[in-house]
């Protein structure tokens, strides 16, 4: 053999797997490119909740993040890593973890759109001693980072714990972070009580459309270790967490409303609608959607107008009004549609869709194609009948026959209740 074949035969491989690197990244920055265009062209520049920041001066586009990405929200864009996607990111964190350089953070808002969020310290802990948060309420709405903060919390009261005559801790809320709370509270043999102000398990879970999408990832709990539920929908993670309660004996009091906590010698007293319970810690893992935001327009008082959709059956040959722009509405909107004989329509008062997932958006455009559902773009609710909804588009009034209304336009922070208690709360403004 020559030396020129010898060194062809070493070259050549090389030169061909460079040539499909540059050809795949090429194809890589191209889609990155098409989908920010599309986005920036659609006004779906704003995150909904925590997100990556990337920093372009320590970023040397491995790749690596938006192969972690599940949800498709980073690309890599003239050499860089950047958020090609924002309104589809829920907030998991593995880009952060993946970047070989440590050029992102996860953040809160942005300059534009700031975001209520209690203070917590890295156990979890608030500003007021002995009082902890976890999950949603923090501003973690991802079932599987809400149940590993559940876990830590309760990590931390058991480290401090202190023998007297009361509970070590009262957990409110019995979704991803107070399930897993309680777990762990059972693990380390904690004196606890968990409430709940719904009438089943579940949070904000329970309250989601049926056969919605709710876990993509594996779950870790305590006293069961890790769960691979992937892509699982929001029946069969019920019914995992109920067998959970039902195998690990999980006491919850359901049906118990947290009215008030009162700080007291050593610890607090929970006061709730059915009883006063006295702990040295309280651990709020609750959800922002507690409390519904209202449209504040009259009629809104009556039977009809709820506040979630639970069952879509119940909507079968009615008039039925959805109200909101999130991907909760949408979804509500296209599971009344399909109902049979239901004529649904949706209001929202942006002018796009500014927070909704690719796959919500092409199923809300095949339900409008497919006339199952009417959408009412720059609309607002002015009055609420019996049988009918006012409207205004624009500069006209709309009056539509109505038997059901259906608001979905997110929750209040109950932050009253927070303040009382003396937790701080902070406005950030793409901030962590």
């Amino acid at each position: 053999m020559t030396d020129l074949s010898l060194w062809a035969s070493y070259i050549t491989p090389l030169l061909a797997a460079l040539w499909l690197h540059v050809r795949h990244r090429r194809h890589r920055e191209a889609w990155a490119r098409a989908c920010l265009r599309r986005t920036s062209e659609a006004g779906l520049t704003e995150p909904v909740s925590l997100h990556p920041v990337v920093d372009p001066r320590v970023c040397m586009g491995s790749g690596a993040c938006t192969r972690a990405c599940p949800e498709q929200t980073l690309g890599i864009v003239h050499g860089k890593a950047r958020i090609v996607n924002p309104t589809v990111c829920i907030g998991h964190g593995a880009c952060a973890a993946a970047c070989p350089t440590e050029a992102i953070r996860l953040v809160f808002g942005t300059a534009r759109r700031g975001i209520d969020i209690p203070y917590v310290k890295p156990d979890f802990e608030t500003n007021v001693p002995g009082v902890y948060i976890a999950g949603e309420l923090g501003g973690m709405g991802l079932i599987r980072k809400a149940a590993e903060q559940g876990r830590q919390a309760i990590e931390a009261i058991a480290r401090n714990r202190a023998r007297t005559g009361q509970l070590d801790v009262v957990i409110v809320g019995a979704g991803p972070a107070g399930l897993s709370a309680t777990l762990a509270a059972i693990e380390h043999k904690l004196r606890f009580v968990t409430l709940d102000q719904e009438h089943s398990l579940g949070g904000t879970v329970f309250h989601y459309p049926r056969n919605k999408v709710v876990m993509t990832q594996a779950l870790t709990l305590p006293l069961i270790g890790q769960v691979r539920l992937k892509a699982s929908n929001k029946e069969s993670l019920l019914e995992f967490w109920e067998a959970v309660v039902a195998r690990c004996g999980v006491p919850i009091q359901f049906s118990e409303r947290v009215e008030r906590i009162v700080a007291v010698d050593r610890g607090y007293v929970v006061r709730t609608t059915r009883a006063e319970h006295q702990a040295r810690c309280v651990l709020l893992a609750i959800g922002r959607r507690g409390t519904p935001r209202k449209l504040g327009v009259d009629g809104e008082e009556l039977p009809k107008v709820v506040y979630r959709l639970v069952d879509p059956e119940q909507y079968r040959d009615r008039h039925v009004l959805i109200v909101g722009g999130g991907d909760s509405a949408v979804e509500a909107a296209i599971a009344v549609a399909a109902e049979p004989g239901a004529r649904a329509t949706l209001s929202y008062r942006g002018e796009t869709w500014s927070r909704l997932k690719d796959r919500n958006r092409e199923r809300l455009v095949a339900a409008q194609t497919a006339g199952r559902l009417t959408v009412l773009l720059n609309s607002i609710v002015q009055h609420i009948g019996e049988e009918d909804v006012e409207l205004r588009q624009n500069e006209q009034v709309i009056v539509l026959k109505n038997e059901a209304v259906i608001v979905c336009a997110g929750g209040v922070l109950p932050t009253p209740m927070l303040r009382e208690v003396g937790i701080h709360i902070e406005t950030k403004y793409g901030t962590e």
